[in-house]
């Protein structure tokens, strides 16, 4: 590992946790995404991570808020990290190409496919609270038991 790769294991350490603290299993390579997507039921939330403002400011805390307040929870939290986890990340984007890749962003899959995604484009200049409203009302519509 070089010294770059170093510094930005450290950086973005704290970035990680953020979710797997919360319960959301890391995927860090094509194989642990591969093995966890094909042997997946019920409904996951994925959330492609980033070091980007938008990540740490919005999409994180929104999904957090967003799953403390739904009634009806995801069976999967799942996440890869983007610009760190790069093959894991490719992986991961492979299971719904009919999206652009994007960073941060969430995905709802849901029965072996891919039932919602909120790119970048609706987390970046959003509000946290509309983020999280916006996941509130996906989540409530797909994930009914």
């Amino acid at each position: 590992m070089n010294a770059y790769d170093e510094y930005m294991k450290g950086i973005v350490k704290p970035m990680r946790e953020e979710l797997v603290q919360y319960g959301f299993t890391e995927l860090t390579t094509e194989e642990d995404v591969q093995k966890t997507m094909d042997n997946l039921d019920g409904t996951a939330v994925i959330v492609i991570n980033s070091v980007c403002g938008c990540a740490a400011g919005l999409a994180r805390p929104a999904v957090r808020e967003a799953l403390n307040e739904v009634d009806n929870k995801p069976d999967h939290l799942l996440t890869v990290f983007a610009g760190q986890d790069k093959e894991a990340t490719l992986m991961m984007r492979d299971y719904f190409p009919e999206v652009p890749p994007s960073s941060p962003s969430i995905a709802i899959w849901q029965d072996g496919k891919l039932a919602y995604f909120i790119p970048r484009e609706q987390i970046e200049n959003f509000e946290m609270e509309q983020i999280k409203d916006h996941l509130i009302g996906v989540l409530s519509q797909v994930c009914k038991k």
